[in-house]
């Protein structure tokens, strides 16, 4: 049987702060159903709920060398869903507030990369592959082949990029200081990145196998636009990058078993749907009109997300008979932005200026149209979940939004949702009209929900493409 250990710095249930962690919660459990042996080893971070620490098993302890250093390393392991969790357990390292964004994140990672390695020995279980997900385990290629190769002869790894825009570059010094590698290493064709040392560069040089989490990312991480200084590497590499569109867990997400929402729904029954909408309405305080379409935005408040266009066109957008429903924080401009919107438009607008899983949910199972007009979207999980519920995505042409969304097309019948090419406020706009122009046309929008509903974003498809990729490999 294959055997993969995921390697990460975040997964559900325990720790989360994207989308990385619901990939590394879901994606093991259905490269089981694959046939495969897949495992997730973690930090011990003290924030992962007190529940999941107090029935985690002590498997071994020693030291580990972090440069000149020599650092505890205490394993511990749980099972969860039927899938083997590992802990890398180190207080110094793991025991503060937050994931991310502390003055020692090189070393920490480095730590933890170095951590795998030298605790595969000592866990009952022997990889084939080691499956590396983002920067915090990037470093882990690279060690591989300067200081464990003899030891692991046959282990090979891939490294899955969630986010090019993050890449975990630090000085100079982390190169002997942390990671134990010599000068050589600083070089162009190595990990030397614009005077610094770059974790995630390092990954990209060293892996067997690089995938990213969409076809359509795959492709344009590889010009400057979105290569983020990275795209030559990437373009030179480009035999062995993979796009797998990211799936969505069907067991959480699903309107027919959803306890979070009022009336349970399939694709057979999408005129109970309705009626979400409308305890949705009273739920938020706008008036309860069947008749009206909900426009909901599920986001970090970010530029990155598009707001900018929608902050040109508000008003606009505000002058049809629409209701729109914001759940999310993010920067201050446009959390005052949609607040404002509230106060002036109180018949028109709820500004839900936090995050709330079971708002979520509500929201997607009620609204009628979800838009997502990223600036860029590596993947994009909002839209998936709006599919799932039936809620027809206004997205931008890039990413994963690209590759999941088919525009509809009105000779034949085809497509889940509306999308515009044009990174631009009005050409968003007048999308989104579009399909309010066709809300009214019941047998057409339905029509659309169903196509929705029935597109397959589950797990099933993407397991078998990394399945297939791991058999190269081995």
């Amino acid at each position: 049987m294959l055997k993969v250990l995921f390697v990460a710095a975040e997964a559900v249930p325990f720790i989360k702060t994207g989308g990385l962690a619901d990939v590394i919660g879901s994606l093991p459990k259905e490269l089981v159903k694959e046939g495969v042996d897949a495992r997730v080893i973690l930090p011990k971070y003290s924030e992962i709920p007190s529940h999941y620490r107090e029935i985690m098993v002590p498997v071994h302890t020693m030291e580990v060398p972090v440069g000149w250093r020599r650092q505890y390393c205490g394993i511990e392991k749980m099972e969860y869903q039927g899938i083997t969790f590992y802990f890398v357990d180190n207080e110094y390292y793991f025991k503060r507030k937050g994931l991310y964004g502390h003055f020692d994140d090189g070393e920490r990672f480095a730590y933890f990369c170095r951590a795998v390695l030298e605790v595969l020995p000592h866990i009952g279980f022997a990889p084939d592959i080691l499956h590396c997900h983002d920067w915090h385990a990037a470093a882990i290629p690279v060690m591989l082949a300067a200081h464990y190769r003899h030891a692991y002869p046959d282990l090979r790894t891939v490294l899955t990029i969630h986010n090019l825009l993050y890449q975990g570059v630090f000085a100079r010094e982390v190169l002997g200081d942390l990671l134990s590698l010599g000068n050589d290493y600083f070089a162009e064709d190595k990990l030397e990145f614009f005077g610094s040392v770059n974790y995630m560069k390092g990954g990209l040089v060293y892996a067997d196998r690089l995938t990213t989490v969409s076809p359509t990312y795959a492709q344009e991480i590889q010009t400057p636009y979105f290569g983020e200084k990275l795209d030559g590497l990437l373009r030179d590499r480009s035999k062995d990058l993979y796009g797998i569109v990211n799936g969505l867990d069907y067991d959480v997400y699903n309107p027919r078993i959803d306890d979070c929402i009022a009336v349970p729904y399939t694709w057979r029954s999408i005129g109970r749907k309705c009626k979400n909408k409308m305890k949705l309405q009273e739920h938020v305080g706008l008036p309860v009109r069947s008749d009206v379409p909900v426009v909901a935005i599920i986001s970090r408040l970010v530029a990155a997300k598009g707001l900018d266009l929608v902050a040109h066109v508000i008003e606009e957008m505000l002058a049809s008979d629409i209701q729109l429903i914001v759940l999310g924080t993010g920067e201050e401009r446009y959390e005052g932005m949609f607040r404002l919107a509230a106060h002036r438009y109180p018949d028109k607008v709820s500004a839900n200026i936090f995050f709330g899983e079971d708002l979520a949910h509500k929201i997607y199972a009620g609204a009628d149209v979800f838009l997502m007009p990223s600036c860029f979207e590596p993947c994009g999980i909002g839209q998936l979940i709006a599919l799932r519920y039936g809620t027809l995505p206004v997205v931008r042409e890039t990413g994963g939004l690209k590759d999941t969304v088919q525009p509809y097309n009105e000779y034949t019948g085809e497509g889940n949702g509306f999308t515009f090419a044009n990174y631009n406020a009005h050409d968003m706009l007048h999308t989104l009209q579009r399909a309010l122009a066709i809300y009214p046309q019941t047998d057409i929008w339905e029509r659309i929900v169903r196509n929705a509903m029935r597109s397959d974003y589950s797990w099933c498809q993407s397991a078998q493409q990394y399945h297939e990729l791991y058999q190269q490999l081995v």
